[in-house]
Protein backbone atom coordinates (compact mmCIF):
# COMPACT_ATOMS: atom_id res chain seq x y z
CA UNK A 1 0.00 0.00 0.00
CA UNK A 2 1.32 3.33 -0.99
CA UNK A 3 0.79 6.18 1.43
CA UNK A 4 -0.52 9.24 -0.19
CA UNK A 5 0.07 12.62 1.40
CA UNK A 6 -1.95 15.61 0.35
CA UNK A 7 -0.81 19.17 0.95
CA UNK A 8 -2.72 22.29 0.21
CA UNK A 9 -1.00 25.47 -0.85
CA UNK A 10 -2.76 28.77 -0.95
CA UNK A 11 -2.09 32.12 -2.48
CA UNK A 12 -3.91 35.35 -1.79
CA UNK A 13 -4.98 37.71 -4.54
CA UNK A 14 -4.98 41.46 -3.82
CA UNK A 15 -6.84 44.22 -5.55
CA UNK A 16 -6.77 47.97 -4.95
CA UNK A 17 -10.04 49.81 -4.49
CA UNK A 18 -10.66 53.50 -4.89
CA UNK A 19 -11.44 55.41 -1.70
CA UNK A 20 -12.16 59.12 -2.10
CA UNK A 21 -12.14 61.15 1.09
CA UNK A 22 -12.73 64.81 1.69
CA UNK A 23 -10.86 67.32 3.77
CA UNK A 24 -11.60 70.97 4.24
CA UNK A 25 -8.83 73.37 3.40
CA UNK A 26 -8.76 77.10 3.90
CA UNK A 27 -9.43 78.72 0.53
CA UNK A 28 -9.03 82.27 1.78
CA UNK A 29 -10.23 84.67 4.42
CA UNK A 30 -12.49 87.67 4.60
CA UNK A 31 -11.55 90.44 6.93
CA UNK A 32 -13.78 93.20 8.09
CA UNK A 33 -12.11 96.13 9.75
CA UNK A 34 -13.72 99.09 11.33
CA UNK A 35 -11.94 102.40 11.04
CA UNK A 36 -12.79 105.85 12.23
CA UNK A 37 -12.58 108.78 9.90
CA UNK A 38 -12.36 112.27 11.27
CA UNK A 39 -13.45 115.21 9.23
CA UNK A 40 -13.51 118.83 10.11
CA UNK A 41 -16.91 120.46 9.92
CA UNK A 42 -17.82 124.03 10.35
CA UNK A 43 -20.67 126.37 9.67
CA UNK A 44 -21.73 129.83 10.63
CA UNK A 45 -24.29 130.17 13.40
CA UNK A 46 -25.93 133.36 14.47
CA UNK A 47 -26.10 134.40 18.08
CA UNK A 48 -27.45 137.50 19.68
CA UNK A 49 -25.42 139.82 21.87
CA UNK A 50 -27.02 142.83 23.46
CA UNK A 51 -24.91 145.98 23.54
CA UNK A 52 -25.66 149.38 24.95
CA UNK A 53 -24.19 152.78 24.18
CA UNK A 54 -24.80 154.54 27.49
CA UNK A 55 -24.13 152.33 30.45
CA UNK A 56 -23.98 152.97 34.16
CA UNK A 57 -22.55 149.97 35.87
CA UNK A 58 -23.27 149.08 39.46
CA UNK A 59 -22.57 146.02 41.51
CA UNK A 60 -25.53 143.67 41.95
CA UNK A 61 -27.09 143.70 45.38
CA UNK A 62 -27.42 140.57 47.52
CA UNK A 63 -30.95 139.66 46.49
CA UNK A 64 -30.57 140.59 42.76
CA UNK A 65 -32.99 138.45 40.74
CA UNK A 66 -31.31 139.03 37.38
CA UNK A 67 -34.59 140.32 35.97
CA UNK A 68 -35.43 143.79 34.64
CA UNK A 69 -36.14 146.10 37.57
CA UNK A 70 -37.50 149.56 37.84
CA UNK A 71 -35.44 151.56 40.29
CA UNK A 72 -36.75 154.12 42.80
CA UNK A 73 -35.62 157.03 40.62
CA UNK A 74 -37.62 155.63 37.69
CA UNK A 75 -34.70 154.29 35.72
CA UNK A 76 -34.68 150.72 34.57
CA UNK A 77 -32.00 148.23 35.51
CA UNK A 78 -31.56 145.69 32.72
CA UNK A 79 -29.26 142.71 33.02
CA UNK A 80 -27.15 142.20 29.90
CA UNK A 81 -27.16 138.67 28.59
CA UNK A 82 -25.19 136.82 25.97
CA UNK A 83 -26.01 133.56 24.24
CA UNK A 84 -23.37 130.88 24.44
CA UNK A 85 -23.18 128.16 21.84
CA UNK A 86 -23.30 124.65 23.26
CA UNK A 87 -21.91 121.85 21.11
CA UNK A 88 -22.94 118.26 21.79
CA UNK A 89 -22.01 115.12 19.92
CA UNK A 90 -24.21 112.06 19.50
CA UNK A 91 -23.29 108.64 18.13
CA UNK A 92 -25.82 107.60 15.49
CA UNK A 93 -26.06 104.21 13.76
CA UNK A 94 -25.64 104.96 10.07
CA UNK A 95 -25.17 101.54 8.56
CA UNK A 96 -25.03 97.84 9.36
CA UNK A 97 -22.72 95.64 7.30
CA UNK A 98 -23.78 92.02 6.88
CA UNK A 99 -21.22 89.63 5.41
CA UNK A 100 -22.58 86.37 4.07
CA UNK A 101 -20.80 83.41 2.60
CA UNK A 102 -22.19 80.67 0.44
CA UNK A 103 -21.00 77.15 -0.14
CA UNK A 104 -21.22 75.66 -3.58
CA UNK A 105 -20.70 72.05 -4.56
CA UNK A 106 -18.65 71.18 -7.59
CA UNK A 107 -18.29 67.88 -9.33
CA UNK A 108 -14.70 66.95 -10.06
CA UNK A 109 -13.52 63.94 -11.99
CA UNK A 110 -10.74 61.95 -10.34
CA UNK A 111 -8.65 59.64 -12.48
CA UNK A 112 -6.01 57.31 -11.13
CA UNK A 113 -4.61 53.85 -11.66
CA UNK A 114 -5.69 50.94 -9.52
CA UNK A 115 -3.63 47.81 -9.31
CA UNK A 116 -5.25 44.43 -9.46
CA UNK A 117 -3.44 41.18 -9.06
CA UNK A 118 -4.30 38.25 -11.24
CA UNK A 119 -3.29 34.70 -10.53
CA UNK A 120 -2.42 32.40 -13.35
CA UNK A 121 -1.78 28.78 -12.71
CA UNK A 122 0.57 26.88 -14.90
CA UNK A 123 1.02 23.27 -13.97
CA UNK A 124 1.76 20.04 -15.67
CA UNK A 125 -1.43 18.16 -16.40
CA UNK A 126 -0.13 15.26 -14.36
CA UNK A 127 0.01 17.44 -11.20
CA UNK A 128 -3.59 18.56 -11.50
CA UNK A 129 -4.86 15.02 -10.77
CA UNK A 130 -7.53 15.16 -13.40
CA UNK A 131 -9.02 18.47 -12.25
CA UNK A 132 -9.85 20.98 -14.90
CA UNK A 133 -9.06 24.64 -14.40
CA UNK A 134 -11.81 26.86 -15.63
CA UNK A 135 -10.88 29.72 -17.89
CA UNK A 136 -12.34 32.19 -15.41
CA UNK A 137 -9.96 31.01 -12.69
CA UNK A 138 -7.05 31.96 -14.88
CA UNK A 139 -7.95 35.66 -14.87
Amino acid sequence: MTARREEDASLTRLEEELDIGKRTELAGTVRARRSVETRQVGDIFEREIEELDDVERTAPHDNDSGEIETLADGSVSIPIREERLVVTKEIVVRERVVIRKRTTTERERIETELRRERIEIDADPVLLAGERIEESARE
